[in-house]
Order: C-alpha cells, then sequence, then structure tokens
C-alpha cells in the first residue's frame, strides 16, 4: 500500500515553468505505476504522463509530449513531474496516482491517490 502526497503546485505565467513532486510512503514502491492525472473544473480527469516501475518507460497524453517530463527516484519513493512551456490550458488540479503494475492511461484502474495540487498558468 502506497500513499502519494504532491507539492509544488503554484501561479505562474504562460511560457513558464513548474516542477511538481509527489512522495510516497511504503516499502513496496517500486511495484507501482506512478502517473500524473490532471482536471480542471467541470471537465474530466486527465491522463497527463505515466512512468514504468524501473523509470525506463515514460507514456505521455498527447496535449504535453514535448512539453512535460515525467520521472521517479525508487530511492527516494518519489516521482516527479517537470512541466515547460505551459499554456492557460495547463490550469488543473494536478493529481499523482499509483496502480500495482504497469502504467494505465484510465484513472480507474488507480487504487492511490493524491490529495492533489493546483497549477494555474495566467496568460
Amino acid at each position: 500500500q502506497v500513499q502519494p502526497v504532491e507539492s509544488g503546485g503554484g501561479s505562474v505565467q504562460a511560457g513558464g515553468s513548474l516542477r511538481l513532486s509527489c512522495a510516497t510512503s511504503g516499502r513496496t514502491y517500486s511495484d507501482y505505476g506512478m502517473s500524473w492525472f490532471r482536471q480542471a473544473p467541470g471537465k474530466e480527469r486527465e491522463f497527463v504522463a505515466g512512468v514504468s516501475r524501473s523509470g525506463v518507460i515514460t507514456n505521455y497524453g498527447d496535449s504535453v509530449r514535448g512539453r512535460f517530463t515525467v520521472s521517479r527516484d525508487n530511492a527516494k519513493n518519489s516521482v516527479y513531474l517537470q512541466m515547460n512551456t505551459l499554456k492557460p490550458e495547463d490550469t488543473a488540479v494536478y493529481y499523482c496516482a499509483a496502480r500495482d503494475g504497469f502504467v494505465s492511461y484510465y484513472a480507474d484502474d488507480y487504487t492511490y491517490w493524491g490529495q492533489g495540487t493546483q497549477v494555474t498558468v495566467s496568460s
């Protein structure tokens, strides 16, 4: 069992950068595929990026590919999301999620969720 806790959200102007962190408790952290999702007001939760248990394989949503980078440090039980060239449409609450096994694009496949961190991008 793991419990993700996000940090690093905030407000930034368009074109700027932010780095989100997700610290996760649990001794079997490396067994879990880790992903970032986001949810804007009135919209469904959207897959942003995911990283495999080893950290070798990464996946990205179409809207962020080329601008965001996901990584993990299993020694620190942490996963990160580097967000560059931010746009106003990136404004959302960002969630860190964990599932036992491979990364999935579907939110319903994830068992463990953080409380979320707000990212606001102004034009």
